[in-house]
């Protein structure tokens, strides 16, 4: 859980995936289409992940991925995401985090 933690903290966003997920790909394409260049952690892939896929799972984050931190944040899974995006409020969030400037 410690590493995903500091991981969030150290980027004004963060989204944690596994690199044969279409849903994280879409997570990334969306923070991207929206100006953020998220710090991306394909779990699958990176020397820690597994013990960072208990920690995000210890936060109750279910699915584990994608899971997105904005400004040190937990945000939440792609449910939680589109629901913002769709009701204006992701982009803010961005904004205030200084993932994204305008």
């Amino acid at each position: 859980m410690e590493i995903a933690r500091e991981l969030a903290r150290k980027n004004a966003a963060v989204i944690f995936t596994k690199c044969w997920c279409c849903m994280c790909h879409s997570m990334k394409a969306l923070l991207y289409e929206l100006g953020a260049s998220p710090a991306v952690y394909e779990l699958d892939q990176h020397v820690n992940g597994a013990e960072m896929e208990w920690g995000l799972r210890a936060l109750g984050c279910c699915p584990v991925v994608p899971v997105v931190f904005i400004g040190g944040a937990l945000v939440g899974s792609a449910q939680d995401i589109i629901s913002l995006h769709v009701d204006g409020s992701l982009k803010h969030l961005l904004i205030n985090a200084k993932a994204i400037w305008l």
